[in-house]
């Protein structure tokens, strides 16, 4: 067992609302991990739990053993669900960046993969639209050579011609002692290239299995699963 990732009793709350109500999970290297749930449901507030964003009220979380720090964010690559450069910056400047914050991030793998999406790296952010702005932050952050990716709604703003693409791109960046967790509502689309799922619902971890059990004794596919858990 090589756990990257550990939550102990992990509580945040909103004011009067509870995001995370007593979260148990662990989470092993070399998995590409789903983590699943309708809107409102803690996802995202979990992921910013990761990468120390947010504080939790109580209860603890580790990433390879540390509390979420400096240390941690040297080994984890976080994709948010908004994009964040700014807009002034041309791709190869938000490259440039990239390099000099991150000691693990490598430029051939992001102009390869620029170029691999015919995106121009002279271009100025402002000028692209949503789906290619995204897009380019998904380079970036998959250029990374980290031990845990954080990725919160990683295709929801692409067109679905491109969303091979980059779920190959995830899935081909990644080293095997690496764990990728993805956020995501689209769930049809990425459970081919999951090994396992995390269902939360109101601040809850409903459900922490593999896919393979998902489809063998459940007889189901991931999609349908959640569909009946969360009646979508």
């Amino acid at each position: 067992m090589n756990t990257i990732l550990e939550c102990k009793s992990l509580t945040k709350n909103f004011s009067n609302l509870t995001a995370l109500s007593n979260v148990n999970l662990a989470l092993e290297r070399g998995r590409i991990i789903g983590l699943l749930g309708p809107n409102g449901s803690g996802k995202t507030t979990l992921i910013k739990l990761i990468n120390g964003l947010l504080v939790p009220n109580s209860g603890e979380i580790l990433i390879d053993g540390k509390q979420p720090g400096t240390e941690t964010k040297k080994i984890v690559s976080y994709l948010p669900e908004k994009t964040y450069l700014p807009e002034w910056m041309r791709v190869s400047q938000a490259i440039e960046f990239f390099s000099d914050f991150y000691e693990d991030f490598d430029q051939k793998k992001a102009y390869e993969m620029l170029e691999r999406l015919h995106l121009d790296s002279k271009k100025r952010l402002k000028t692209l639209s949503k789906g290619t702005k995204e897009k380019i932050q998904l380079i970036l952050v998959m250029s990374r050579k980290a031990d845990l990716y954080c990725l919160d709604e990683p295709i929801g703003g692409v067109d679905p011609a491109a969303r091979d693409y980059i779920l190959n791109t995830i899935i081909s960046n990644y080293n095997e002692n690496a764990t990728v967790i993805i956020s995501t509502h689209l769930i049809a689309d990425i459970e081919n290239i999951l090994d396992e799922v995390v269902f939360i619902k109101d601040g809850l971890l409903t459900l922490h299995t593999s896919v393979d059990d998902i489809r063998t004794k459940e007889g189901k596919s991931v999609d349908t699963l959640f569909r009946e858990v969360f009646r979508c």
